[in-house]
């Protein structure tokens, strides 16, 4: 885990007001890997993969606990050798409650907060 947060965390945080710290409108999503914000990285959110949506997400977002506790969650059921995108298993819904805790100014400690 403290690998794959090392590698996550040496992506460099753009300040500029345009990128939100999460963004999960899929219609003006980048579709290269060239394209996403300095400072974000992508991960398919999903238990299905056939159902999972694409975020692209604040390297800042790594300093807080519930993000820890999702990755965790990723490697656990995916490894820490994954490849390609970050995947992380859980219901779109779920994140998105997560999401919206942050865009009311609450930083939840874990996901059982917000059940």
């Amino acid at each position: 885990m403290k690998k794959l947060i090392r590698r996550l965390s040496r992506v460099r945080v753009n300040n500029s007001p345009q990128y939100s710290m999460l963004r999960s409108d899929m219609s003006d999503l980048p579709e290269r890997r060239s394209d996403i914000p300095q400072g974000h990285f992508p991960v398919y959110v999903g238990i299905d993969p056939t159902s999972s949506q694409r975020f692209v997400v604040s390297a800042d977002m790594l300093r807080y606990p519930i993000f820890v506790e999702l990755l965790n969650r990723s490697a656990q059921e995916y490894g820490y050798e994954q490849r390609g995108v970050l995947r992380i298993p859980i219901n779109v819904f779920e994140f998105d409650r997560v999401l919206e805790a942050f865009r009311q100014g609450r930083v939840p400690s874990s996901l059982d907060e917000l059940v």
